[in-house]
């Protein structure tokens, strides 16, 4: 029997895209021939996950999943809507947000996480399924919120089933208050959350290249003005925008005469502990991938008749 290395699995796995274990198996087959194995790989229909990796991924699942203090939230990507309603699809996305739960909250780690009941990585198991369902698909991102006391809410938005939807949010609340009242609240500012897309929890959290840019503005606007009035401008402008965009200083959708800040405050009373925020976070499906443009449906027919 030929000596298989990882060095070989490795290079037949670019090549092909296909899953390590299917690699090694064609290499197997075929003692060791990268060429034969690629051949192999093709006649299993295991090597088409390479030939589709180009395509634009920007449609999917967000999905989220939480244990006790623990709760993740990741983003998998297929080519169709259609895909995103395929029963394999929808278990591999479930599975994958189960699965964080217990990783390093890194995309490697749920990469390399060993897929349950199979002796395939998350990584290679997404390789079959591309090569199954026959379209392009990306686990995109994932995170992981914990607390110490308290809870983790979520919500999902255009849910397509428990837990799997378009947009998906989590909401960490470290308190030692009454449970149900906080999964209520959290609840509630996950809801606000899906709905405003604050940029950051408060103002330390705004990165410092969004805080240039709000400045520059707010100075070509009123380019001429002596410098010192310039800065009382700039100051005030940008206190502005934090109300806009932190979520602790957003007004309440549910109470907008009340910030978040606010109604934080006021639910101490009913929970009978301290409420502090400690963190959000938000997925909304394909924000950030550029879509390709293709025709309209009507060209595209007209084009496949050759009328076009």
């Amino acid at each position: 029997m030929a000596n298989i290395t990882a060095a070989m699995v490795k290079e037949l796995r670019e090549t092909t895209g296909a899953g390590m274990m299917d690699c090694k198996g064609a290499l197997n087959e075929t003692g060791g021939d990268i060429e034969a194995a690629i051949d192999w790989l093709r006649k299993k229909g295991l090597a088409k996950a390479a030939k589709k990796a180009g395509r634009t991924a920007a449609e999917g699942l967000v999905a989220v999943e939480s244990a006790g203090h623990h709760a993740a939230i990741v983003e998998v990507n297929s080519e169709t809507d259609f895909v995103a309603r395929n029963d394999g699809f929808q278990a591999f996305v479930r599975e994958a947000a189960k699965l964080a739960l217990n990783t390093d909250g890194t995309l490697e780690g749920l990469q390399a996480a060993q897929f349950p009941g199979e002796s395939v990585t998350v990584s290679d198991k997404l390789q079959n399924l591309i090569a199954t369902i026959g379209e392009n698909m990306n686990l995109r991102r994932v995170a992981k919120l914990d607390v110490s006391k308290g809870v983790i809410a979520s919500y999902v938005h255009n849910q397509v089933t428990e837990g799997l939807g378009k947009i998906g949010v989590l909401v960490a609340l470290e308190s030692e208050g009454n449970v149900d009242g906080l999964s209520t609240l959290g609840r509630q500012i996950a809801m606000h959350v899906a709905a405003t897309n604050p940029v950051a929890l408060d103002a330390s959290g705004v990165d410092a290249a969004t805080l240039e840019r709000e400045s520059n503005i707010l100075r070509e606007k009123n380019a001429g003005k002596p410098e010192h009035v310039l800065q009382k401008i700039v100051e005030s402008g940008l206190k502005t925008y934090y109300k806009e965009v932190t979520l602790l200083e957003q007004p309440f959708v549910h109470d907008s005469s009340k910030t978040v800040t606010q109604v934080l405050k006021e639910a101490e009373a009913k929970v009978g502990a301290p409420v502090t925020l400690k963190a959000f976070v938000r997925y909304a499906l394909g924000e950030g991938i550029e879509k390709e443009e293709g025709p309209d449906f009507a060209t595209e027919v007209a084009q496949q008749a050759g009328r076009a």
